[in-house]
């Protein structure tokens, strides 16, 4: 059984990381496109993936992306604007 530990956990680190990184919108992700982090978590061998995108790759916080900055909507793609006309 302590032979599978390491086994079992590198399995883990890398389903949890995938299935984090999938749900994950774009705008949340850090230094690379969504589509290249799910590559490196699938393909980079021994849960690097994996724990490269949960320490660098996805924002922290309720702020959203780094910067605090809130996405520009335009009025007409406003709904709290166009439900007030």
């Amino acid at each position: 059984m302590t032979r599978l530990l390491p086994l079992i956990l590198i399995l883990a680190i890398s389903v949890y990381a995938f299935v984090d990184c999938a749900r994950t919108p774009q705008e949340s992700i850090q230094k690379f496109p969504k589509w290249a982090w799910i590559l490196a978590i699938l393909v980079a061998p021994f849960a690097i993936g994996g724990i490269a995108w949960l320490l660098i790759g996805r924002s922290r916080g309720l702020g959203g992306p780094k910067g605090g900055r809130k996405k520009i909507i335009p009025p007409d793609d406003d709904p709290d604007f166009l439900k007030n006309l």
